[in-house]
């Protein structure tokens, strides 16, 4: 019998119940399906130097059922000298628009804003993907290892469609032995240095850069998230409560409209974070409820820029992570007001998930440099308070996988939508990483394929 998965990750991996399908589409559902199509094409095209048809046919299919019809009928203009994507989908209603900009990614405007001119000299034309001539794992030279045979036919299953999930579609498959590259393998159209949306992947990665915090400023966990938009509220409100512990445990109490709290306004509709994210209202004592909600971690990041100031915040990403690591194929997006997209919207490759995987092998520490404070790897990977239902249990924006047959009892992952999976083995020294872009519906069984990984790198 297959495991029973539990509601939290069954909610981040599958789309919207199958009634969405035949509701009728309204005005907003045209809106965020344009921007959704703007905003996927523009991070394809000029993060991951995809082309059009083939972001189409992958990318933007089988994608929420609320908009999967419509995105095919709504034309994109790709503007390759602008580094703009724009998609009509209202004769009354401007298009939505997204736009590039270098380091930064694509964000996406707002619903009905009429879009102001594009300034060329802000952008630099996105170069060809290529290899970081330095030696790995900062860079691409060297740290391939034969792979043992044993380990080849598990990787073919990945890409068949059936092996590990009905209709699931991997598009990469890596794993980490010792420190080397020991499998890799692509989907056609993809590779080494093309990049993808992390989804909910993007959440450990800011957890991470929670971490970075608490050890280069001393940010403490334990205490009260510096959220701006909630300063002057009574005290005994419980949401002045709420720690940064609790929003990176998926444990803030929080009310939110969707099971899993969808995001749509932020991540297609061009509505900032702190618009969205700032206002919905306590309803359980922070930490006393699992609740996995995009905005949790939201605001998490939005605490971080609290606590930084604008200038630090803009350079975390890369200056206290993706720079270190050699995560040179990596961008975190941003909303229109500079706001971090950190629950999802991060675009990055196999091999630098797999680095990111590999300083928690390290303890934290990267090249002699301790990046992660002593016992943080212990902390996202240790439950406190309530847990999700089911097979995996949650730290601090880590899903524990040890309770699943065949994996050790130090395993962790970072999960994301459509398939995006980096599992981390301390205990053998082994990240495997999956990338997929699984249709709605459609699951990939990683506990069944980290499994059978381990068991043929015995």
């Amino acid at each position: 019998m297959r495991r029973r998965i539990s509601l939290a990750v069954a909610l981040l991996l599958a789309a919207a119940p199958a009634t969405a399908q035949h509701k009728e589409a309204t005005p907003y559902d045209r809106a965020i399906a344009a921007g959704y199509k703007a905003l996927t094409l523009c991070s394809g095209i000029f993060n991951a130097g995809r082309t059009q048809a083939g972001i189409e046919a992958i990318e933007l299919r089988g994608i929420y059922p609320e908009y999967d019809a419509i995105v095919p009928t709504l034309a994109a203009t790709v503007d390759r000298q602008l580094a703009t994507v724009t998609v009509a989908f209202d004769t009354a209603v401007p298009p939505r628009r997204a736009v590039w900009s270098t380091d930064m990614g694509c964000s996406i405007e707002p619903i009905g804003a009429v879009a102001p001119p594009v300034v060329t000299s802000y952008r630099t034309s996105p170069a060809p993907a290529a290899a970081n001539p330095r030696a790995w794992p900062t860079g691409d030279a060297g740290g391939t290892a034969k792979a043992p045979p044993r380990l080849l036919p598990a990787i073919a299953r990945a890409f068949d469609s059936t092996s590990f999930g009905q209709g699931s579609e991997t598009t990469a498959v890596l794993v980490i032995r010792d420190g080397k590259i020991v499998a890799e393998r692509y989907r056609e159209g993809f590779g080494p240095y093309v990049s993808q949306r992390t989804w909910s992947v993007a959440k450990s990665l800011a957890g991470t850069l929670v971490g970075t915090a608490v050890a280069r400023l001393g940010v403490d966990v334990a205490k009260p998230a510096l959220i701006p938009e909630w300063e002057g509220e009574w005290s005994f409100n419980l949401r002045r409560r709420i720690t940064l512990d609790n929003l990176l445990r998926m444990a803030s109490g929080l009310h939110s409209d969707t099971a899993g709290n969808r995001t749509d306004a932020v991540y297609f509709g061009g509505t900032s974070v702190n618009e969205e994210t700032t206002g919905w209202p306590v309803e359980a004592p922070p930490g006393t409820r699992f609740r996995y909600a995009n905005n949790d971690i939201l605001l998490a990041v939005r605490s971080l820029r609290a606590a930084l100031g604008d200038k630090d915040y803009a350079d975390l990403p890369r200056a206290a992570l993706f720079d270190k690591l050699g995560m040179a194929h990596t961008v975190a997006e941003t909303d229109w007001r500079g706001n971090y997209i950190l629950s999802s919207q991060v675009w990055s490759t196999a091999r630098d998930l797999a680095r990111f995987g590999m300083l928690y092998l390290n303890d934290g520490v990267w090249n002699g440099e301790r990046i992660l404070p002593q016992g943080w790897v212990k902390y996202v990977t240790t439950p406190s308070g309530p847990q999700p239902e089911g097979a995996f249990g949650y730290g601090a924006t880590f899903w524990l996988i040890n309770n699943s047959p065949g994996v050790p009892a130090d395993a962790f992952a970072a999960f994301g939508n459509r398939g995006q999976y980096v599992v981390i083995v301390p205990s053998r020294d082994i990240v495997i990483v999956r990338r997929g872009e699984d249709p709605a519906g459609a699951r990939f069984d990683i506990a069944k394929f980290t499994a059978d990984i381990l068991a043929a790198l015995k």
